[in-house]
């Protein structure tokens, strides 16, 4: 009795452990950082209906229970549904092509009453549980097995993706897809032959890629490359991202200061183009410490998978950063205009239902990662 008392006391305490203090306060404040942005872009909106603050906050809360219930589960476990929940995902995008909602020209979005969901948010986090569950059955070697097969597996949730189109969205899955390659030690050799074959077919994939784009991403496309192209029209968003930017200066305009975004010249100021209302208002000095936050919440990441309990464990931990390193990066560069604009919410700080609980439900599955490392039992 004393012993199994003295097992359930260590087991207790490990799990509070788990349970890192650090990793959630740096959640919880690039979090408070979007809800202040988001309430200073929007407070003087005047309208029917709940402010997107307050619609966030709701996010959050269900973001929430999602992180709590993956940290709580057991990987293993939510590893061997992978597959079912992938095909249940592909069902959800092929809906969203024939009844999905479209707004601004894509049709991303399953209504459910007054409520609706962007499938392919989810389908992001499904893959790294697709592929993590793939790579840790069984040892895989050559081509077929470690570069073919999980690219095949790939391929059906992102040609889905970009035909609404979601070419950000597309873009994570092939990031994913890249890292995963990474982390099973794809030989130089291998990698190599991938980049030549790559250059070779890249005049033919271009032209399918370009010719399957909307007139509107051709054009934003044009306008990165150009950053003079149509500045009244696609070119709009970028140039006033990059003067909102630049307008914040040192220390910012302070909050509700920031004239491109309080005057409205600034597009989508909630959604894809946050930061840039976070940098008018805070200025050089409030992007430096977003950015220390979000590095510091990648450095707990990679900690985690670095000292993952087995290989199925350094797996979906090597995703979760893979994808949300990326979404930080291509947002804020878009934002910047080092990238092209393609519609990817900044993790944590965007206004929008199913990215926020998404990326927070894959946090708290990070989180159990290493809950189960310090636990003594599977």
């Amino acid at each position: 009795f004393l012993k199994r008392l003295m097992i359930n006391r260590l087991t207790e305490h490990r799990e509070l452990d788990s349970f890192d203090i650090r990793y959630v306060a740096l959640i919880l404040a690039i979090l408070g950082i979007g809800v202040l942005s988001i309430y200073s872009v929007t407070y003087g909106q005047r309208g029917v209906g709940t402010p997107y603050y307050l619609k966030q906050l709701i996010w959050i809360g269900v973001g929430a229970a999602a992180f709590l219930i993956m940290w709580a589960s057991d990987y293993h476990h939510l590893a061997r549904f992978a597959y079912p929940a992938y095909a249940v995902i592909l069902v959800m995008l092929v809906v969203v092509l024939f009844e999905g909602r479209t707004s601004k020209g894509a049709q991303r979005w399953i209504a459910l009453g007054p409520l609706s969901f962007q499938p392919s948010e989810f389908a992001k986090l499904i893959l790294v549980l697709v592929l993590a569950h793939y790579y840790s059955k069984a040892p895989r070697v050559g081509w077929l097995q470690r570069v073919i097969v999980p690219g095949l597996l790939v391929l059906p949730g992102l040609l889905l993706i970009l035909k609404q189109p979601d070419l950000g969205s597309g873009l994570s899955f092939v990031a994913v897809y890249a890292a995963m390659l990474l982390m099973v030690g794809v030989r130089s050799q291998a990698l190599g032959v991938i980049l030549l074959f790559s250059i070779m077919l890249f005049p033919f994939a271009w032209e399918g890629v370009w010719g399957s784009l909307h007139d509107y991403q051709r054009q934003r496309i044009m306008a990165f490359v150009d950053q003079d192209y149509d500045p009244g029209g696609k070119g709009y968003h970028a140039l006033q991202s990059r003067i909102a930017i630049g307008s914040g200066e040192l220390l910012g305009k302070g909050l509700y200061g920031g004239t491109q975004s309080q005057l409205k010249f600034l597009p989508e100021g909630h959604t894809d183009f946050v930061f840039a209302v976070f940098a008018e208002e805070w200025g050089f000095m409030g992007v430096l410490v977003l950015l220390a936050l979000f590095v510091g919440l990648i450095w707990l990441s990679l900690e985690i998978a670095s000292k993952a309990k087995d290989q199925l464990g350094a797996l979906l931990a090597a995703g979760i950063v893979a994808m949300l390193c990326f979404c930080v990066v291509v947002n804020i560069g878009m934002t910047a205009g080092m990238f092209p604009i393609v519609g990817i919410p900044l993790p944590l700080v965007s206004y929008g239902g199913s990215a926020t609980i998404m990326t927070m439900a894959a946090l708290g599955l990070l989180l159990n990662v290493k809950r189960k490392r310090l636990s003594l039992f599977y």
